[in-house]
């Protein structure tokens, strides 16, 4: 496809030291991506829509969470393999499934998903619960717990049943949040270079929890995504930043 003249490109000088904010919204509406090196060629991240994104990599195309009309994924190479965080609707959606897989698409769930997978589906399904890990390509995908910690949501997403994930490219690991609030498996993290962190209410996190997570585990580059909810939930990604800045160096992409 057509890349935005806005892509980024990641150096290792670029993020020495500096968590760089990325603009997932942004990019979805101009059906733009950005271009990070690693070993082996490079990633290419293209935000869809909320939380559902399209990433090249040198093992495979991935996508994750692909959810809605099935014509905005039309531009992006069939999936490789295709991760679900949990079975909400804005994460899950099997006629968009069914729509988008390729040939030799493999699917990674969460236990809940798995089982509801139509049997075509499943049939190339692997269920990854919490804490466990999978194989695709060579590559190994943790299944992070993700969960509410805040008693009054812990309905939305109960502990145990949800995924978030780590993507262990070579020399590139990719943390995706799915829905959680900041939680201690979260904030245990080491060496993520891109994450995608959710903050939505009411049910995920404020942009100040978000912001107090990531300035724990410091991820060289983040996408504050999913951060639209309902009844005046939405976060701001630009305060986000700011509350990351008051504990971090932080560096805001000059196009947000």
């Amino acid at each position: 496809m057509t890349h935005s003249r806005r892509q980024f490109l990641a150096t290792s000088a670029a993020a020495a030291g500096v968590i760089t904010m990325l603009p997932y919204a942004a990019q979805a509406a101009a059906h733009g991506g950005h271009m990070f090196p690693v070993k082996g060629g490079e990633v290419k991240v293209h935000p869809v829509d909320h939380a559902s994104f399209v990433m090249e990599t040198p093992v495979g195309v991935i996508y994750n969470d692909p959810v809605g009309d099935a014509a905005n994924y039309v531009d992006f190479p069939a999936p490789d393999l295709i991760l679900i965080t949990h079975e909400h609707g804005d994460h899950y959606n099997a006629d968009t499934l069914a729509a988008v897989v390729g040939q030799n698409t493999q699917i990674i769930a969460n236990p809940a998903v798995f089982e509801m997978l139509p049997d075509a589906l499943k049939a190339r399904a692997t269920l990854l619960a919490n804490s466990h890990v999978a194989m695709f390509n060579g590559v190994i995908i943790e299944a992070v717990p993700a969960y509410n910690t805040t008693e009054e949501r812990k309905n939305f997403h109960p502990m145990g049943r949800d995924n978030g994930y780590v993507v262990n490219l070579p020399e590139f690991r990719v943390y995706i949040s799915g829905d959680t609030e900041g939680t201690p498996e979260m904030r245990a993290l080491e060496n993520i270079d891109l994450a995608f962190v959710c903050m939505n209410l009411p049910f995920t996190m404020d942009a100040e929890a978000a912001a107090a997570a990531v300035s724990e585990f410091k991820p060289s580059f983040v996408y504050p995504y999913h951060f639209r909810g309902r009844d005046g939930g939405t976060q701001d990604p630009a305060e986000f930043a700011k509350m990351v800045a008051q504990g971090t160096e932080v560096k805001i992409a000059d196009w947000y």
